[in-house]
């Protein structure tokens, strides 16, 4: 097997283990799969749109953003076509359950004061390990 192809194979894995992962989040945030992008390089990345708006942001979209140093964010647009500004950061995990990323979304919700902008943690790991996580999600026929 040469190089190329355990590169090929790596990311290939990692495309259906993030794939499997980001449907179920999105099952468990309440939306469905086409609301969701990824982005492969490194770090890896991925967007789920969010229904609904937070009361403490009134007119602003939401949605959750993942990388593989922070792990899952809340965030919501800007006006202006900036990046989006981060709300919360989940922490402690990289690869949380679902049910876990929706009492995320659910406990956000909830605030009824802005907060402070957040400091990202950091969940940096092996990119080896990170497949180990996400291959949990992954359909047994991928």
């Amino acid at each position: 097997m040469t190089v190329q192809s355990l590169t090929t194979d790596h990311e290939y894995r990692l495309l259906c283990g993030m794939s499997a992962y980001l449907d179920a989040v999105s099952a468990a945030a309440g939306v469905g799969p086409e609301s969701t992008t990824m982005d492969l390089d490194a770090p890896m990345s991925a967007y789920l749109a969010l229904d609904g708006r937070l009361a403490v942001h009134p007119g602003r979209d939401t949605a959750l953003v993942w990388d593989e140093r922070h792990g899952w964010s809340f965030t919501i647009e800007t006006h202006s076509g900036e990046d989006l500004l981060v709300v919360a950061y989940l922490g402690g995990e990289l690869v949380p359950s679902p049910s876990r990323v929706r009492e995320f979304v659910r406990a956000v919700h909830a605030r009824t004061r802005r907060a402070s902008p957040p400091a990202p943690p950091d969940l940096s790991g092996d990119r080896d390990d990170l497949l180990g996580l996400l291959l949990g999600y992954r359909a047994p026929h991928q």
